[in-house]
């Protein structure tokens, strides 16, 4: 086994249930993982039962009835262990990501310093769990809200992103009193198992509660006895629009609560006005970073005639250079597609492009020959395309871009509206009204909105989250935090008399 493998505690066999410090013996399906990278397998999972399932939520809420009378800067003190355990992990578990998911290295590093920077981030709101302090009407009387822990927390993660959205979850509901419970993807099932290592290191040394922290492997059933489990107060869940239906219709008919990261089909208008040094490489870095497998990609360029034609043949000639191969070696820019899956979606992708007449103005293709054994590196593709055919308003999570001309800046924006997904987008352009008009009730429709920067990547202080399709869900920074606790308004009547509110008499 590779040395970064056995540094983090994963196996050649691994069990894929455990209660945060305990791994129980899995009864369920058994996932092999097999790197993109090149093809090996890396390890096997025993995925949870529905039985291992029960015994985890059964912990998790003996759990929550210990864990919410811890005072929230006493949890945000173990949360800052945690941060500290993954500085000191950060290398293997960076190349872990790297090898299971196929995102360069550096993205690996990064990914894994977002888990750093939210754990930070968590430390600081543990002692910021603020309500609000108002007037009452009636006299002697004092209102104020606060924040309740919620209860048990259950994450389902995607292959994408394998380990940071799970912290983002975590690290605040574990800060707000919660207990989570987590469903990775299991296209990636190995880094789950690593970060449940490291996180138990620091539970056993501070006597969290078994049950804190929980985790599931399993496909989609073990999705669907979560987010149908009336125990599950909140359901984190990241992936495709068709699984966020889903998700939404069952916790709905309960009446529980969501947070829904859904898919994106970014597109970054580039006006006339645009600093084309910025603009190339914010368009090609959002276009091809993690093969286009992130849901802020960006998947659609929106050019000002002016200037298309130089864009167009400055983007042809920046993807003639690009690298394509190991992610492990840092000369690449590009790393392969998570399955063979994906690439017959990247392929039939590009046919129905050439189906609808698009021009392709860097083909693409499918990679083969040594380097490329595992069957899952495709080259970055550039279509002329229509902004209403089907294909360009349906996310393919892979990296196909498509480049269409407006004149008018309203058209632009339209455009750029014009899509059931709402996650990111950008615009490119040194003119400052152009840049407010894309900020303001007029512009942008989506959750980001960026100006002179890309569509993909984003700062754990800001609630991430989009609109529309996109599901509407709010995540890491700012308030975000809220989602995980329950509101309660609070009146205390320190009066000797009774006083009814809107001025109602009822006297007895």
């Amino acid at each position: 086994m590779k040395d970064f493998l056995k540094e983090l505690g994963v196996n050649e066999i691994n069990e894929g249930t455990s209660t945060g410090q305990t791994w129980l013996s899995s009864g369920g399906q058994l996932f092999e993982s097999f790197s993109p990278t090149d093809g090996k397998k890396i390890g096997e999972v025993k995925g949870s039962s529905s039985g291992d399932y029960k015994k985890v939520i059964q912990k998790a809420e003996s759990a929550f009835a210990e864990w919410r009378m811890w005072p929230a800067p006493q949890r945000g003190e173990v949360v800052r262990q945690i941060g500290e355990a993954l500085r000191e992990k950060k290398e293997p578990l960076g190349k872990l990501v790297s090898y299971e998911m196929g995102k360069s290295y550096q993205e690996g590093l990064g990914e894994v310093q977002e888990m750093i920077d939210i754990c930070d981030f968590a430390v600081g709101l543990s002692r910021q769990l603020h309500g609000l302090t108002m007037h009452s009407e009636r006299p002697m009387h004092r209102m104020y809200e606060q924040y309740h822990p919620l209860g048990i927390v259950g994450i389902i993660s995607a292959f994408n992103f394998p380990v940071a959205v799970w912290a983002w979850n975590s690290m605040l509901a574990w800060v707000c009193g919660d207990v989570c419970v987590w469903k990775p993807s299991e296209k990636v099932p190995l880094c789950a198992v690593a970060c449940m290592n490291i996180v138990a290191d620091v539970f056993k040394a501070n006597d969290i509660p078994e049950g804190v922290n929980g985790l599931v492997v399993g496909d989609y059933t073990i999705g669907e006895l979560m987010t149908n489990d009336k125990r599950v107060s909140l359901i984190s869940a990241t992936g495709s629009i068709r699984m966020g239906k889903k998700v939404g219709e069952a916790v709905g008919k309960r009446l529980g609560k969501t947070i829904l990261e859904l898919g994106g089909n970014n597109a970054i208008i580039i006006t006339e006005n645009a600093d084309l040094k910025i603009a190339i490489p914010g368009i090609v870095f959002g276009a091809v970073g993690t093969c286009g497998q992130r849901c802020t990609s960006t998947r659609r360029l929106i050019i000002h005639d002016s200037v298309y034609d130089q864009i167009r043949d400055t983007l042809v000639k920046a993807y003639g250079q690009l690298k394509i191969g190991d992610p492990l070696d840092a000369n690449n820019h590009v790393g392969p597609l998570i399955d063979t899956d994906a690439v017959r979606m990247y392929s039939e992708a590009l046919d129905e492009v050439k189906k609808m007449g698009g021009n392709l103005l860097v083909e693409g293709g499918v990679l083969e020959g040594p380097g490329y054994e595992s069957g899952c590196y495709v080259k970055p593709a550039i279509a002329e395309a229509d902004n209403s055919w089907e294909i360009v308003q349906e996310e393919t999570f892979a990296p196909i871009l498509y480049l269409m001309k407006y004149s008018k800046f309203e058209d632009a924006i339209a455009k750029q509206n014009g899509v059931k997904q709402g996650l990111s987008s950008a615009i490119m352009t040194t003119n400052m009204r152009e840049s407010e008009i894309f900020l303001s009730h007029k512009g942008s429709d989506c959750g980001i909105a960026n100006v002179n920067i890309g569509t993909s990547g984003a700062e754990i202080g800001g609630a991430f989250g989009g609109e529309k399709e996109t599901g509407g869900g709010r995540e890491s920074g700012s308030d975000a935090w809220k989602a995980y606790m329950r509101r309660q308004t609070n009146t205390i009547n320190w009066s000797t008399e009774l006083p009814l509110a809107q001025g109602i008499k009822f006297d007895l």
